[in-house]
């Protein structure tokens, strides 16, 4: 079983974002599946009511649904390269500042990166 990372395929920085993670994904835990997919599928029934296209979300192997800061946070737990900024973005209290910055960020992307016409999947 594998880890599902749920992004915005018209989004240039999560497209570029995705494909330097799948770089360090060394021991293949992630599976990328673009909010694009989802909506024409309807196979992830738990994403909806949620705004997958403003913050990225995540489905654990264990289960459960993280989005925005906390897939952040996981993401770099699972890439062994990564783990360690993971274990300090895991120290209590720090989402009180991951969180709303992860959200600034996620809020002015379009306007900084632009978006795909189409989306990108490769």
């Amino acid at each position: 079983m594998k880890h599902i990372v749920f992004y915005d395929a018209q989004c240039p920085f999560c497209f570029y974002v995705k494909k330097t993670f799948r770089q360090f994904d060394w021991l293949n835990q992630i599976k990328w599946v673009s909010v694009q997919e989802v909506e024409k599928s309807g196979k992830y029934p738990y994403l909806e009511g949620r705004n997958t296209l403003d913050e990225i979300h995540m489905l654990t192997k264990e289960g459960e649904i993280k989005q925005g800061f906390r897939t952040i946070q996981k993401l770099l737990l699972v890439l062994p390269l990564f783990s360690m900024f993971g274990v300090l973005l895991s120290l209590p209290g720090f989402h009180l500042i991951g969180s709303p910055l992860y959200r600034w960020f996620s809020d002015h992307r379009h306007q900084w990166f632009g978006r795909y016409d189409l989306p990108r999947y490769a």
